[in-house]
């Protein structure tokens, strides 16, 4: 496979600064939306960002993850948490997230802090589920060694027994993070690599900054 003949050119107006907010919390909204609105087919997820962690070992790991709340202040996710990921916050509560929309030829990345969401919003998200992935939670202890597929098959379908009919309760190991961001960067591809890039800053007074960086 020639990687040298892989390529694509972005012939886009670029990022228009009259378009941006001063709070890149409205920015990344109406980034999402055009995304969300203009995806190829039903089944690109806009939602779905590159979540990159480490422990205190330095040794960085990456996967794939979905938006599933924003507000003015941070993005959140919700996973196992003594998945990889979950064991590498524990020790290092810092992120990067980086959006991808291919068909739009734009990225957003965002890195800062990381916490736990409450319970109760744990809680609320997960009853928000499909019956089938609160099971799902429920029966996989993520990034553990398994026997093989049928015994996890067989752990949901017990579990899918004993709660017939019943409400799945919360595993005790399974919630939101939320990812409280002090460096956005808005990428916006451009003919010949002369890509446009935004970045929005928190200076030492928690003000958001907004300069242009070089592609």
């Amino acid at each position: 496979m020639d990687f040298k003949e892989l390529r694509k050119e972005y012939e886009t107006q670029g990022i228009d600064d009259s378009q941006l907010d001063a709070n890149p919390f409205v920015t990344m909204q109406s980034w999402l939306q055009v995304a969300t609105d203009s995806a190829p087919s039903h089944w690109f997820e806009s939602n779905a960002m590159t979540l990159a962690t480490a422990g205190t070992d330095g040794i960085v790991s990456s996967r794939t993850v979905l938006l599933k709340g924003i507000d003015e202040n941070s993005i959140r996710f919700y996973t196992n948490y003594g998945s990889t990921k979950g064991k590498q916050l524990a020790e290092n509560p810092n992120a990067s997230v980086t959006f991808h929309w291919a068909w739009l030829g734009r990225q957003v990345q965002m890195r800062g802090s990381v916490a736990k969401t409450s319970r109760e919003d744990s809680k609320a998200y997960f009853h928000s589920r499909p019956r089938g992935s609160q099971l799902g939670a429920l029966a996989s202890e993520q990034s553990t060694r398994i026997e093989s597929r049928e015994q996890l098959e067989k752990i949901r379908a017990d579990l899918e027994a004993k709660f017939d009919g019943q409400e799945i309760p919360l595993p005790e190991n399974w919630g939101g993070y939320a990812l409280t961001p002090q460096f956005i960067e808005f990428w916006q591809g451009r003919l010949d690599r002369m890509h446009d890039r935004v970045v929005y800053e928190k200076n030492g007074d928690g003000v958001w900054q907004r300069y242009r960086i070089s592609p």
